[in-house]
C-alpha cells in the first residue's frame, strides 16, 4: 500500500511539473466575439492552460465579456479558481483597450500593482497604452516573487515603445527593489514595424541582463500570409532565467492544437499565444 501511495503521489507530481505564463492578443475582444460560443470555447481552453495569462485588445467597455470568460473558466476547470485584474481603458482616442491578467488564485497571488505613467518624447507620450505593472507571489514555483510588465505597442510606434520599456523596467526596479521582471505582450516586434537596423537603437535588446525568449524567426500570427514574431516574452534577471523550464518558451499554435481551418483560427484571433513555464519546487514524499 505504501508503494502504491508513493507511485500515486509521483504520478500526480509529474502532472504538474511547471507553472505556465502566457500572453495572448485576443484581437478586438468584445461583445461580438463573446457572442460566438465556439470561439469562446476555444478561448476558454487556451486560457485554462495557463497559471497566469495576459490578455490584450480587450475592447468591451462594460467588462461583461471578461466576466463571461471567467465564469466559463471556473466551470471548465474546477481544479483551479480563476480571478482577474484589469487595467483602466487605455488610449487617447475613442479607440481604447484594456490589459487583463487572468490567474489561478490557488496558485499565485497579486501583491501589488500600478499603472505606469511615463513621460513624453519629442512632445509625444511614451506609450499609447501604458503598461499595468503587476507583482506576483508564487509560493509553489522556483522563484517566489516576480513582476510582469505588459505592452501592446501600436505598429507605427513599435520601435519607440519597445525602447521605452527600458525606462519602465528602471522605474519598477527603483520602486520595488526587484530584479526578477518579465516583459510580455504584442510588441509588433518584427517585419516592417521593426527592422534589423532598428534593433541597434533599442536598449531592451542591447542592455545586459535581458533574455529574449521568443526568437526573431518565430511566427506568432495566425494567418498563412504573414510570418512575423510580433509577440514576445523577455526576462530580466539570472535568477528568473534559471527558474524557467529550459526550452519551454514557445508559440502555441491554436490552429494545429484544435484542428481548425485557417479561417476558424483567425476568428479566434489573428495572433497565437506565446508562453513560457516556470519550474515548480521539488516535491519529496516519505514512504
Amino acid at each position: 500500500m505504501r508503494w502504491f501511495l508513493f507511485l500515486w503521489a509521483l504520478a500526480r507530481s509529474r502532472c504538474a511539473l511547471a507553472f505556465r505564463i502566457c500572453s495572448f492578443n485576443i484581437q478586438c475582444f468584445g461583445e461580438s466575439k463573446g457572442a460566438k460560443p465556439v470561439v469562446m470555447e476555444i478561448i476558454t481552453k487556451i486560457v485554462a492552460r495557463c497559471d497566469i495569462c495576459l490578455l490584450m485588445e480587450i475592447r468591451d467597455s462594460s467588462g461583461a465579456v471578461v466576466d463571461h470568460l471567467l465564469q466559463d473558466l471556473n466551470s471548465y476547470d474546477r481544479g483551479h479558481q480563476y480571478m482577474y485584474l484589469a487595467s483602466k481603458r487605455l488610449g487617447e482616442t475613442k479607440y481604447k483597450e484594456q490589459y487583463v491578467f487572468i490567474y489561478r488564485s490557488d496558485m499565485v497571488t497579486i501583491t501589488s500593482s500600478y499603472q505606469y505613467r511615463g513621460g513624453t518624447k519629442g512632445g509625444m507620450r511614451s506609450f499609447a497604452r501604458e503598461p499595468l505593472i503587476v507583482r506576483f507571489s508564487s509560493p509553489r514555483t522556483a522563484i517566489k516573487d516576480f513582476v510582469l510588465i505588459p505592452l501592446h505597442a501600436p505598429p507605427g510606434e513599435a520601435v519607440n515603445e519597445i525602447d521605452q520599456l527600458y525606462n519602465v523596467f528602471l522605474d519598477v526596479r527603483a520602486k520595488w527593489d526587484i530584479e526578477d521582471i518579465m516583459i510580455l505582450g504584442d510588441l509588433n516586434a518584427d517585419c516592417r514595424y521593426v527592422s534589423a537596423k532598428d534593433w541597434e537603437s533599442i536598449r531592451l535588446r542591447n542592455k545586459p541582463g535581458f533574455f529574449w525568449l521568443i526568437g526573431d524567426n518565430e511566427d506568432t500570427t495566425a494567418s498563412a500570409s504573414t510570418d512575423c514574431a510580433y509577440d514576445r516574452i523577455i526576462v530580466h534577471g539570472w535568477k528568473f532565467f534559471k527558474a524557467l523550464v529550459p526550452g519551454s518558451a514557445k508559440v502555441f499554435n491554436v490552429q494545429e492544437k484544435f484542428k481548425l481551418t485557417e479561417k476558424e483560427a483567425v476568428e479566434v484571433s489573428d495572433h497565437y499565444p506565446v508562453e513560457v513555464r516556470l519550474k515548480l519546487e521539488a516535491v519529496h514524499y516519505e514512504l
